[in-house]
């Protein structure tokens, strides 16, 4: 079983947290930065500068050129860990561990008929439903994607509501997708500079809601009233198949 590991990475040229934690991760930049990313210890592969910007653009890159494993697993660069809960208690993957589980979780994949597999995108213990291990119609968050094949990609047109479009197609179109919700991650998301922050605001977060709902119907993409914000641009997913 091949895994490979890869960290999109743009305009943040400080150590990468999440080769600080797991260093088999490669953080993918652009070719005018690489200088700046090597000299603080970065461990990288290069793109043509036209292909950073969009974080599905550069996604779709590494899915279309560099896929030659039976699993690729992207990752944020700013990832504080992965963890699992074991006896009631919150424990971080160690790099070899992260490792295995990710070999056994693409066979668990494979045998379910899915080729997309992630982690709950919460931390706290309370989402960690002990009687449903694993999820197999629920959103997978970006900062961990599992991808068994190429064939899946991801819009481009939606670069900040890409994960909610990816974990969609794979419901709909190949039947669902594996979540772990026994393990998560910890990432900054919304923290810092660079990124997705480059064009993240609420306008563009706004615009990008209403097209992914376009894209998908209103029954499938909803709007949180429940939220606390004025406008929650972080959907709701309704899966239109029964399933966990």
């Amino acid at each position: 079983m091949k895994v490979k590991f890869f960290a999109p990475s743009y305009k943040r040229p400080s150590k990468s947290d999440t080769q600080k934690n797991y260093p088999f991760v490669k953080l993918v930049v652009r070719e005018s930065e690489a200088e700046e990313y090597k000299k603080n210890g970065n461990d990288i592969l290069t793109v043509p500068d036209e292909v950073q910007g969009n974080v599905c653009r550069v996604k779709n890159y590494i899915l279309k050129t560099l896929f030659d494993a039976d699993c690729v697993v992207l990752m944020d660069d700013d990832c504080k860990g992965v963890y699992r809960w074991e006896n009631q208690k919150k424990v971080k993957f160690k790099s070899e561990e992260l490792i295995e589980f990710c070999e056994s979780s693409t066979n668990l994949c494979m045998e379910w008929g899915f080729s997309f597999w992630g982690l709950n995108c919460v931390t706290d213990k309370g989402a960690y439903r002990e009687h449903t291990p694993f999820s197999t119609q629920k959103f997978i968050g970006g900062p961990f994607h599992a991808h068994l094949n190429n064939k899946t990609l991801y819009d481009e047109s939606l670069p900040l509501k890409e994960d909610y479009d990816i974990t969609l197609q794979h419901i709909v179109f190949n039947g669902g997708c594996l979540r772990f919700n026994f393990c998560n991650y910890d990432v900054k998301q919304a923290e810092q500079t660079g990124g997705c922050a480059t064009y993240r605001n609420l306008d563009r977060e706004r615009e990008q809601f209403e097209s992914l709902q376009k894209k998908w119907g209103k029954d499938i993409v909803q709007r949180d009233y429940q939220s606390r914000r004025s406008f929650d641009f972080n959907p709701i997913i309704k899966s239109p198949w029964a399933g966990i």
